[in-house]
């Protein structure tokens, strides 16, 4: 497959008359060829580093995919840094199934006009690169979906094995996060595009889990950006999860369990709702370990008034008159009511054990999708 991406870029360079350069999605280098007719051919230090390394760093990446070129569906054109050393470079986005699979670069000096379709040598150019997108499709060694559902649920062995391939793939110092994506009506389509350069997406029991590369841990905003524009394209009420951040795929599975952790908190807790991150849970994250509400709060379950008022009262620290004022009751009738929650669970409102387990037991409650629990 190497041989016939690197004859598919030779033609390009021979047609358009200028070095050319073959990438992936996640710009890794998969070929390229010069086109030196005059012993002159142009180099800057993106073509020149990406050729020495097999790839580009995150910042070169930022800088090109400012210009929308991981959204691109036509040829475009991005422009000279004279003080950076970059040079102007057409691109021909390298596209199958609605997916951007990579990207040919040509350092062309700016002859060719990217709106030009009547330009015989650019639509033979736009031909080679949908050849290059399917090829890149159906490579075996593209396939990093497979790759992800293995380091997520694969055998012990395939699982350390998955997360080092994905680990090359990670750009700058290795910052990710893993999101989860939790269709409303449980059937995920892992074949949406993905608004995120470099992202990976699979299909893991009832969700689709996206890695997702980050300028750096702190930076969560391709997360986020991802997240919203793949909740735009699944049914309403579908939400996400976002996990910690972190360096490197070494704990890949940990991850993918917070990330999915948080989106049923999303889906249960309208504050959190639509998408949820694993460090803004708070007490919530706690809950999401418990495979349901104590026993003990069954006779409490079945009273939906109680038991919103019990969880209102401890999410106000216990507070009397600010549980009143957020249920909108004479501060008697709340009285009332922690007496006859106290008599329904046998527990002590006022001792702080019991408080933890009822509060830990309704939030499990919700998350289990209690059918009488009222939403916050």
């Amino acid at each position: 497959m190497r041989d016939e991406l690197q004859e598919l870029v030779d033609e390009v360079s021979r047609v358009l008359g200028a070095p050319a350069t073959l990438e992936d999605a996640g710009f890794t280098l998969l070929a390229f060829c010069a086109h030196d007719d005059s012993g002159a051919d142009p180099m800057d230090a993106v073509r020149t580093r990406s050729i020495l390394t097999r790839g580009s760093t995150s910042e070169t990446r930022r800088w090109f995919e400012d210009f929308g070129i991981a959204s691109a569906t036509r040829p475009m054109r991005t422009p000279a840094d004279p003080a950076a050393g970059v040079l102007t470079r057409l691109v021909l986005p390298v596209r199958h199934e609605d997916r951007t699979r990579g990207y040919l670069w040509l350092l062309d000096d700016g002859r060719i006009d990217p709106d030009d379709h009547a330009d015989p040598a650019l639509r033979r150019a736009l031909d080679l690169a949908a050849d290059a997108g399917r090829t890149l499709a159906g490579r075996p060694a593209d396939d990093l979906g497979q790759v992800l559902a293995d380091a997520l649920a694969g055998r012990p062995a395939a699982r350390a094995q998955a997360a080092l391939r994905l680990g090359g793939r990670l750009p700058g110092d290795g910052a990710q996060v893993l999101v989860a994506l939790c269709p409303a009506d449980g059937s995920p389509a892992p074949g949406r595009p993905l608004p995120a350069a470099g992202a990976v997406a699979t299909v893991v029991e009832d969700g689709i889990a996206v890695l997702v590369p980050l300028p750096s841990p702190a930076d969560l905003r391709p997360a986020g950006a991802l997240a919203a524009a793949s909740l735009a394209a699944l049914p309403a009420g579908s939400t996400a999860g976002v996990s910690s951040a972190r360096r490197g795929t070494g704990d890949l599975p940990g991850q993918w369990g917070e990330a999915r952790a948080a989106a049923r908190v999303a889906a249960a807790v309208d504050r959190f709702f639509p998408v949820a991150r694993w460090g803004e849970l708070g007490g919530w994250r706690a809950a999401t370990a418990l495979p349901g509400p104590d026993p003990v709060l069954a006779p409490l379950l079945a009273d939906p008034m109680l038991a919103t008022t019990a969880e209102t009262f401890l999410d106000c620290a216990g507070s009397a008159a600010r549980t009143a004022a957020a249920l909108h009751v004479h501060r008697q009738t709340l009285y009332y009511r922690l007496g006859r929650i106290a008599a329904l669970t046998g527990l002590d409102l006022a001792d702080g054990d019991a408080r933890l387990l009822l509060h830990t037991g309704l939030r499990a409650a919700r998350l289990s999708g209690e059918p009488r629990f009222h939403r916050p």
